[in-house]
């Protein structure tokens, strides 16, 4: 096991420092050239910002992984996905491009990974009482889940901290899953886990409140990418009672904003693709907490999240799967009372 753990530390630390120290340069560019995030009606931030932080992620993650890391089992495809998402992110950092160019891309690297390495879900595993898929519906609700949870990461990006500590969070659970019981067929993911973990939080020592970069498309495309391959190879790993579910709860938050956000959006007729300010952090924002506190509040609800569907994934993929989404109705219920007696009392005053 010593033996094992080694070369994770050595990994993670090497993305770490390699992080961190590249950030420092990276700001000091951008202020020079003028590559700043500006401040507008939908952020949080009052500064101009660089907004660059996802290549010094980038440059400790790959390299750490090509040194400490085996390529098999799809992770060299991964690779190039993840240098592909790398350069459309950074594109859209510097000069913005269409949300369509940035959408293709994200198929063409989801496409890599699914029909060059078979990374794909191949069975719900019981989940309404449907095992295998056929290859075709495999294919299809895996491209869903790929770019699914890669935007579900890009939403969750805007708060100081907020994405790369619900990141570290998720990618350090699957990662130690990977670790223990990856085997010969998986344990490699526990490197990319924990080289993802490691080049984030170089990241996130400069990305808090109050923060000088962001981690811009650069870095919230390549975390989801990198998690939603985690996900289907920790569902895949069949190792885990009530897999499909374990893995909804470690990307409960990011999920449960995306998908409660678009339906807001539909049900007042607006494109669900048309930004706004109805995130789970906006809202808590708007109870009083600080940014800070926000994300640690954020950060222990999906927490207790994974510790819930962990203890209890023996009751079954059905069982688990009804509670995360009983929870995410009362969630939901919450936030919106207490943004109506909000809207309420300032009508009043």
């Amino acid at each position: 096991m010593d033996q094992q753990l080694l070369p994770l530390i050595l990994a993670s630390s090497w993305a770490f420092l390699i992080a961190i120290f590249a950030v420092p340069s990276i700001i000091r560019v951008a202020h020079l050239k003028n590559i700043l995030d500006l401040p507008n009606g939908r952020t949080i931030h009052a500064e101009s910002t660089p907004r660059l932080g996802g290549g010094a992620m980038f440059a400790g993650f790959m390299s750490a992984l090509t040194i400490f890391s085996d390529l098999n089992n799809g992770v060299q495809q991964l690779l190039a996905g993840c240098i592909m998402l790398f350069f459309i992110g950074l594109k859209d950092d510097l000069i913005n491009i269409s949300a369509l160019k940035k959408f293709a891309v994200q198929i063409l690297a989801t496409g890599i990974v699914i029909f060059m390495a078979d990374i794909r879900v191949t069975s719900f595993q019981g989940i309404f009482g449907v095992g295998e898929l056929e290859i075709g519906t495999s294919y299809a609700f895996t491209f869903i889940v790929v770019i699914g949870i890669t935007n579900a990461i890009n939403l969750i990006d805007g708060l100081d901290g907020l994405a790369g500590t619900l990141v570290v969070i998720a990618a350090s659970t699957f990662g130690v899953y990977f670790f223990l019981l990856g085997g010969a067929d998986y344990g490699n993911y526990a490197t990319v886990a924990f080289c993802l973990v490691g080049g984030i939080l170089g990241f996130l020592r400069y990305n808090f409140r109050k923060a000088t970069i962001f981690m811009g498309d650069t870095g919230s495309l390549l975390c989801g990418f990198i998690l939603s391959v985690l996900a289907i190879q920790f569902i895949e790993m069949r190792v885990v009672s009530a897999a499909p579910s374990v893995a909804l709860g470690v990307l409960f938050i990011p999920l449960f904003d995306t998908i409660r956000v678009f339906l807001i959006r539909i049900l007042k007729g607006s494109s669900p693709f048309v930004p706004d300010k109805n995130h789970i952090h906006h809202n808590l924002l708007g109870m009083g907490l600080s940014q800070t506190g926000t994300v640690l509040v954020l950060a222990a609800i999906n927490l207790a999240v994974i510790l819930f569907v962990v203890a209890f994934g023996a009751w079954g993929n059905f069982n688990v799967l009804l509670a995360l989404s009983a929870f995410s109705v009362l969630l939901s219920i919450f936030l919106g009372v207490y943004k109506s007696r909000g809207a309420q009392s300032v009508s009043k005053a």
